[in-house]
């Protein structure tokens, strides 16, 4: 049956770095553009970054993300999605400070401490743009990327309660469920959740088809008709496991945040690339692509309507 699927859009992320593509938007401008290219190609919702316009460097600054999203706001109403991941070498306080500035409509939330390993990128390059690309990813090899559940309650605590803001739940293994299903259960999230299975980064589950059904029938039994799921696969794997994610009832992530490429060994050109080739696909499985308010409507976001 046709139903509406909601495409989440991740511009650019904190894992690739400016030598790895030159497609890759650093400036606010860049990022901006790109996103409202990717809403118009059909993304309801735009997952946010920031990053230093100068270096590329992943940047927490909240001036950045309130000229991105000022700019983006002016001219698309899509859902705007604030990180509040940044990376593993950003304290707490850094990460959310953006949000708990803009006050967003949606915000990401890790569910879970994690190795998070992106140290095996630096052995694919032998030249770097800047000199802090090599070392930003072999830091990836002793820092844990923490989200401890005091860390959690406070993102959900500042960002949820009275900010109003829903979460895109980021759970990289089927232990991050668990503490979904915990949080549900305290009242401190509120149904429907909006839980993102995020398979293929080193030191989570493995982007598989049988990991995928692994988690899905783990959030089915943990959260029965509570939850609503998106699939982001990393790597080459993001287009046939968001397939796989459509077709099992669930809703899509792609970007250039969790994939550089558009088919085997070539590099996408833009997000809205990613998000038209997922469109296509989903259309000819006769679905359609969720609109924002529908995308606010079906996750319980109480901005239905407007674009904050």
């Amino acid at each position: 049956m046709s139903r509406p699927v909601i495409v989440t859009c991740a511009v650019t992320g904190s894992i690739h770095t400016p030598t790895m593509s030159a497609h890759l938007p650093v400036t606010p401008e860049a990022i901006a553009e790109q996103a409202v290219e990717a809403a118009q190609a059909g993304a309801a919702i735009i997952h946010l970054h920031a990053r230093d316009p100068a270096s590329g460097l992943p940047s927490a600054d909240p001036a950045l993300f309130v000229e991105i999203v000022e700019r983006i706001r002016a001219r698309s109403d899509a859902v705007l999605n604030l990180s509040t991941g940044g990376s593993s070498r950003m304290t707490l306080a850094e990460r959310l400070a953006a949000a708990r500035l803009i006050r967003p409509e949606m915000c990401s939330l890790n569910m879970g401490s994690m190795n998070f390993g992106l140290f095996p990128l630096a052995e694919r390059y032998g030249e770097w743009k800047h000199d802090w690309e090599p070392a930003f990813l072999e830091a990836t090899r002793s820092v844990i990327f923490k989200n401890s559940f005091e860390d959690i309650e406070t993102i959900l605590g500042d960002l949820g309660g009275e900010g109003g803001a829903r979460f895109e739940l980021e759970c990289y293994d089927v232990g991050h469920l668990q503490t979904v299903a915990f949080y549900l259960e305290k009242g401190l999230l509120k149904a429907p959740v909006f839980v993102q299975f995020v398979l293929g980064v080193l030191g989570g589950i493995d982007a598989a088809p049988e990991q995928l059904m692994h988690m899905k029938a783990t959030a089915d039994r943990l959260l029965g008709s509570n939850y609503r799921f998106s699939v982001l696969a990393a790597g080459r794997q993001q287009m046939p496991l968001g397939t796989m994610g459509v077709i099992l009832g669930g809703h899509v992530r792609v970007g250039l945040e969790d994939n550089l490429t558009i088919a085997r060994g070539r590099l996408a050109t833009s997000n809205a690339e990613q998000v038209a080739k997922i469109r296509r696909i989903l259309e000819e499985l006769g679905h359609r692509v969720a609109t924002p308010d529908e995308a606010r409507a079906e996750l319980g976001i109480a901005t239905a309507g407007t674009a904050r």
